[in-house]
Order: C-alpha cells, then sequence, then structure tokens
C-alpha cells in the first residue's frame, strides 16, 4: 500500500474511520489514470483493496459505537417523555383540583345563597304569622274589653243615683246584672 493511500490519519495516527478510507477509494479511483481511447482507468489493484478492507473492518466498530449511540438517544427521549408525562399528569392533578376546589366554592356559594333565601322567606312567614297571633289576641281582648267597659258603664250609672240620694233605701239589691254584659273569658 502507497504512503499516500495509508489507513492511519497523518495528524493523530489513529486508526481511519471508514468514511475517511471510503474517500480515500474514491480519490483513488478518479485521479486513476485512463487508459487510452476507453473510460477505464488502470490503477493497483493491491492499493485499493487495502484501503477498501480497511474501511470495512473499520465499519463493524463504527456501526456499534452509532447504534450505541442511537439507544442511548433513544433511552434518553424515553425518560424525558415519561418526565415530561409526570409533569403533564401533576399539572392536570393540579388543575383538576383547582376546577374542583373552584367548582366546591361555587357549589358553597350557592348553597350558601339558597339557604340565606330560604330563611329570608321563613323569617318573613314567621314574623307574619306571629303578626297575625298577636293581633287575633288583641281584637279578642278588645271585644272582651269592650264588654268590661259597657259592665263597668253599666255598674256606674246603677250607682249613680244611689250616690245622689243618701237618704234613699240601698238600691244596690235592686240593680239587676244582665248576664250578657258580664265577662266570661271562657267565650273567646
Amino acid at each position: 500500500m502507497s504512503d499516500e493511500f495509508d489507513e492511519f490519519d497523518d495528524d493523530l495516527r489513529q486508526p481511519a474511520d471508514a468514511e475517511t478510507l471510503l474517500r480515500q477509494a474514491v480519490d483513488m479511483i478518479s485521479t486513476a489514470k485512463a487508459m487510452p481511447l476507453s473510460s477505464s482507468v488502470l490503477m493497483p489493484r493491491d492499493d485499493l483493496l487495502d484501503v477498501l478492507e480497511a474501511a470495512l473492518d473499520s465499519l463493524p466498530e463504527e456501526l456499534r459505537q452509532a447504534r450505541w449511540l442511537l439507544r442511548e438517544r433513544e433511552e434518553f427521549m424515553a425518560e424525558k417523555q415519561r418526565e415530561a408525562d409526570a409533569v403533564l399528569e401533576d399539572v392536570k392533578a393540579q388543575a383538576e383540583r383547582m376546577v374542583s376546589r373552584t367548582e366546591l366554592v361555587r357549589q358553597a356559594r350557592t348553597t350558601a345563597a339558597k339557604i340565606l333565601e330560604e330563611a329570608d322567606e321563613s323569617a318573613r312567614r314567621m314574623r307574619h304569622e306571629a303578626e297575625d297571633f298577636c293581633d287575633q289576641k288583641l281584637a279578642g281582648m278588645e271585644i272582651v274589653l269592650g264588654r268590661v267597659l259597657k259592665t263597668v258603664a253599666a255598674g256606674r250609672e246603677k250607682l249613680q243615683p244611689a250616690l245622689e240620694d243618701p237618704d234613699a233605701p240601698n238600691q244596690l239589691e235592686e240593680i239587676e246584672v244582665e248576664d250578657d254584659i258580664f265577662f266570661d273569658q271562657d267565650q273567646l
């Protein structure tokens, strides 16, 4: 093999990678001398075969490294996807909690408003019932007091002539009290 197409890079003295070796083979073919009156080229077979065999030998290592890098990349991407999914689940759960809290607050406000409305209605109803009850009792008392007042007035009228004439016989015995002017609380 010639020095120009050595399988080692001159700068680092490390084995050349497959791409470099394949480019050397392409350069060898493109710079080879053409045969007269033909498109065929004349080149040293051993040199070209050495370069191609070195490229083939380096391919398995590079493929293994490429596969390893691809596997590492896939594992990295899978891990990042799992992390992203976990973050997304956390965000969804938090959003659901926030919506749930908001919904609970809305329901609590609705329930509180309904309870207040019912309490106001109940208070109004109870106030009206109490007012009606008091009005009925006062009306009954008014009737009773009216009767008592009539009885007192009638009694005073009958006592009036007896108080004016002290020599007059006792007229208290003569006072007849009408039954209908007496107070009877059971009649209410």
